[in-house]
């Protein structure tokens, strides 16, 4: 079991998920014609990820993962983008607790993360423009807001003085942000939401794909958030400087971006400690 996984598993309640985990391995290795190896190590906390190769000697990769919101609609995102900067979906399918994704291998597979932070700016930035596409009409992918909703509702709910890390004026000004904000863009789009150096892998295809994707639609300033919090010297030392380098590079609005960079600050900082003093400059010098 991949070491991250196994810690998921115990920390979340989710051994009846695993005891279910190899009988489905077996029944798609048998439907869709895959020998299937050993699992990525350390893996992610929310899915099993191996390598598998198909009947025509094909390189892929075989996901199973449990169902929760964010992650609902990865089959019908990587649809939708057809390949264009993130993996191509070769087959999906669903069960009561899981989702399961046969996609396309990158090779040599190198993760973006690798790679210095100001190079990642410019491939992250390159990669977004190509997924910001606009969604069918009659679409299945959730609205940001839902997400963003829930996310403000757990931070009130598990921290109603602002949390350890920040005064209660500022909590509520960043968690109201975070609600308000996605209500308010100009345009909306298909996001990838969970675009980091991590999830961006060196390909053959393509110089980089887009791996693990969490679709929603709507405000493209709020993707890039999750590579900006990933970045922390560059952000604690000019979360300012680094909002605007990346809205540049992104054709964003400086300002916008900065107040989602605030209010993604608030509302993660109770589990990323450090994010309350990012919070504390924006709001310094704004």
């Amino acid at each position: 079991m991949p070491r991250n996984l196994a810690e998921a598993i115990v920390r979340d309640g989710r051994h009846s998920w695993w005891s279910t985990l190899p009988g489905m391995v077996r029944s798609l290795a048998e439907n869709w014609s895959l020998e299937v190896g050993e699992p990525f190590q350390p893996g992610g906390d929310t899915a099993w990820v191996a390598p598998a190769r198909d009947s025509s000697g094909t390189e892929l990769v075989l996901k199973l993962a449990w169902r929760h919101p964010e992650s609902e609609h990865e089959a019908d995102g990587l649809l939708t983008w057809g390949g264009h900067g993130a993996v191509r979906l070769q087959a999906s399918q669903r069960f009561d607790e899981t989702n399961a994704l046969l996609v396309e291998r990158c090779l040599p597979g190198s993760p973006l993360r690798d790679r210095p932070e100001p190079e990642q700016d410019v491939v992250i930035a390159g990669l977004l423009q190509r997924l910001w596409v606009e969604p069918e009409k009659d679409h299945s992918f959730e609205h940001l807001a839902v997400m963003c909703e829930q996310w403000a509702d757990r931070f009130e709910a598990e921290h109603p003085g602002g949390g350890p890390q920040l005064d209660a004026g500022l909590a509520r000004e960043g968690i109201a942000l975070f609600r308000d904000l996605p209500k308010t863009a100009e345009s909306e789009v298909l996001l990838c939401t969970d675009l980091h150096a991590g999830n961006v892998l060196r390909a053959g295809r393509e110089p980089w794909l887009v791996i693990d994707p969490k679709p929603y639609v709507g405000d493209r300033t709020y993707d890039p958030l999750q590579h900006m919090v990933n970045c922390t010297d560059r952000l604690l030392a000019d979360p300012r400087g680094f909002a605007w380098r990346v809205a540049d590079l992104l054709g964003l609005d400086r300002d916008r971006l900065l107040l989602w960079l605030f209010a993604r600050s608030v509302q993660f900082s109770p589990d990323w400690p450090w994010l309350a003093e990012v919070a504390r400059k924006i709001a310094a010098t704004s």
